[in-house]
């Protein structure tokens, strides 16, 4: 399992430090959690070496319209489903934070399990957009990021200002396989065979596909809490 928790409230401690579990982190909707998703994390997961991956199911996307955005719990429920017999976990934690930009989310996860060692993994199409997010720099010196390519946007995430400034910071993909792996800012890019898969494809293919997981409560696989039913 995802082992035990930490206090909150404990110091931060640079990210070299930590001798605990390696977890890759990837947030997202999930409206709904699919193969491509479940791919790209298992890449991920084998190519850093990480002991495990959280799936972040994010409350509410700041930079995305609530409209057509399925329940929490349902899109919990297709994540568990897409993480089964995989090191992978499905969390509602952000709701249970009380943080709603990454960068909050990411410096609430240090101080909460302070012996865990962190990685941020994120698209392609998401470092094109990263410099709209609330502190991105800070972000990216909390922990090593590593992007993950996804057709289309390899073009716009290298033109893109976030990358103007990590562009620096570039390591090879060994470097975050030591023990120095930790030193943040620090980015890798991950390449393989692109994943056409889309959740947007899947909406409009399937636009009930929440149903099939009702809006009952489950257990978050990262904190063991019940994550209520919810209308929203």
């Amino acid at each position: 399992m995802a082992g035990p928790r930490h206090r909150a409230g404990a110091p931060l401690k640079p990210a070299r430090s930590r001798p605990g579990p390696v977890t890759g982190l990837l947030g997202g909707s999930f409206n709904p959690a699919h193969g491509g998703h479940r791919r790209i994390t298992l890449f991920a997961i084998e190519a850093l070496a990480l002991d495990e991956a959280w799936w972040l199911v994010s409350p509410g996307n700041p930079l995305k319209p609530s409209t057509g955005m399925a329940p929490l719990t349902a899109r919990v429920g297709s994540a568990q489903r897409q993480a089964r017999r995989a090191r992978i976990w499905a969390t509602a934690i952000e709701r249970e934070l009380g943080t709603r930009f990454t960068v909050d989310t990411l410096k609430a996860l240090l101080k909460r399990y302070p012996k865990r060692r962190f990685v941020w993994l994120m698209g392609a199409d998401n470092l094109a957009q990263l410099h709209r997010w609330k502190d991105w720099r800070t972000l990216a010196r909390l922990m090593p990021i590593a992007v993950i390519a996804r057709p289309g946007y390899d073009g716009a995430a290298l033109a893109s200002p976030a990358m103007a400034w990590l562009g620096r910071f570039r390591r090879p993909l060994t470097s975050l396989r030591g023990p120095e792996r930790w030193s943040a800012p620090a980015l890798v890019t991950l390449r393989f065979d692109p994943d056409t898969r889309s959740a947007t494809a899947i909406r409009q293919a399937d636009p009930d596909w929440a149903r099939r997981f009702g809006n009952r409560p489950s257990r978050d696989a990262v904190t063991f809490h019940m994550i209520p039913g919810t209308a929203e």
